[in-house]
């Protein structure tokens, strides 16, 4: 990302990742099946909690990725690397559809506040792209502007996932299980392609390869 100059297509490319990255579609089928026991109230709470969890850990990370990376002697390519090797993982398995039985472990007590912060904030609501993309903006940001830009964008995000995660009893109600299927193995494949881009780019980032541009 080139932050040297702040126009509307890179405030799109930067809102589309982090919808990519800490955006509800990930997030919403985990969410659905892992508080399916809960009732409405309960819901609502860990769904309040999941998002500022996620929100607070984005904020903090764009604050010190930077910092981080100095002192871990770690480069944006093995950063990006990492995140698509981990978000390969997670979209294979949202590819490969459904495979064991979703309520099963509602059998024993589960702590609503520990399911909100893991595994639904990190590393569901808060995935790898997310995480990759707002280390990588910490290091590549040359201004108090630019700065502002992806604070405030991080904002859009989180309010629009605090707008779904508060109101998943009334969205459950309107989306049908067949359809949620469908569109959680199509973009898993899609989330795969981002994957490996994520790893090419972070290989052409540390010299190992020649990634071809973006188009």
């Amino acid at each position: 990302m080139d932050f040297s100059t702040i126009d509307a297509t890179l405030v799109g490319k930067l809102l589309l990742l982090l919808l990519i990255g800490m955006g509800p579609k990930i997030a919403l089928v985990p969410f659905l099946e892992k508080t399916h026991g809960f009732d409405a109230a309960t819901k609502v709470r860990i769904g309040r909690q999941m998002v500022v969890t996620a929100f607070v850990t984005a904020l903090i990370l764009f604050a010190t990725g930077a910092l981080l990376m100095r002192l871990l002697h770690i480069t944006g390519g093995a950063v990006a690397v990492a995140g698509g090797i981990i978000l390969a993982l997670i979209a294979i398995k949202m590819a490969s559809g459904p495979t064991d039985k979703p309520h099963d472990e509602l059998t024993a007590p589960i702590d609503p506040d520990k399911l909100a912060v893991f595994p639904l904030a990190v590393p569901y609501l808060l995935n790898p792209v997310g995480i990759t993309v707002i280390i990588l903006a910490s290091g590549e940001v040359v201004s108090v502007a630019s700065a502002v830009v992806v604070v405030v964008l991080i904002i859009i995000v989180a309010a629009f996932d605090y707008l779904v995660f508060t109101n998943t009893d009334k969205l459950s109600k309107r989306m049908k299980p067949a359809g949620m299927v469908v569109s959680e193995v199509v973009f898993g494949i899609l989330l795969t392609a981002v994957a490996i881009q994520l790893i090419v780019s972070g290989l052409g980032r540390l010299g190992i390869i020649t990634a071809p541009a973006a188009h």
